[in-house]
């Protein structure tokens, strides 16, 4: 008995160890992985910010080539690819995604080519109505009110419908909280334009003024 339990425990040992062994390495390779998705999704959204698109585009693709090869690593892991690391990674994938759509004008993608799981695509899509916030002030820097206005109906639609999913934050990955910012956001923007309306008006009835005097 005893010899067929050490027997019976080198042979687990063997398979765990080759098991574990494996895994680690697509660990540490999905988090290399995951840090450059990042990085890419980051510049790319800088790079629309500035409007270089072709810069834009072009990191777009790697960041995308790259998230398309962590989720094949991660395919025979299951467990490995609902980690954090994983899809924070995925979910800047698609803030990036959506975010240069948005502020090109550019149609938006399919849902039927959705991969990534659908709580990841929805925090992603917060995060990127947040990250309007940035162009719309840039807007109404250089008097673009109307291109501002646009975008901010964006944000407002992304709020409306992301709002809905009244779900426990197992299903939906945190998405309330972040609706909770987006809508903080929201607001600020919209006192923003706002006022930055009501000034030009303001400046224009001065100017009116001053031609009938």
């Amino acid at each position: 008995m005893v010899s067929e339990l050490h027997s019976w425990l080198d042979t687990l040992s063997n398979i765990v160890q080759t098991d574990f062994e494996m895994r680690n390495e697509v660990r540490d390779q999905a988090l290399r992985k995951s840090r450059d998705l990042i990085r890419l999704c980051s510049s790319a959204i800088r790079a629309g910010h500035r409007d270089a698109w072709e810069e834009a585009s072009a990191l777009l693709a790697e960041a995308e080539a790259a998230g398309a090869e962590m989720q094949a690593l991660l395919a025979p892991y299951p467990d490995l690819f609902y980690t954090g690391y994983t899809q924070d990674a995925l979910k800047e994938l698609i803030e990036a995604q959506v975010t240069l759509v948005l502020l090109s004008g550019q149609p938006l993608p399919p849902v039927d080519t959705i991969t990534v799981p659908y709580s990841t695509y929805l925090n992603g899509v917060c995060e990127a109505a947040s990250e309007l916030r940035r162009r719309c002030l840039d807007l109404m820097r250089q008097e673009k009110l109307a291109d501002a206005e646009r975008l901010l109906v964006a944000m407002d639609a992304v709020y409306e419908v992301l709002m809905s999913f009244s779900f426990p934050d197992a299903i939906t990955g945190g998405l309330r909280r972040r609706v909770d910012q987006l809508r903080g956001v929201l607001e600020r923007t919209r006192g923003d334009l706002t006022n930055s309306v009501q000034m030009q008006r303001l400046l224009r009835a001065l100017e009116d003024f001053e031609q009938d005097v």
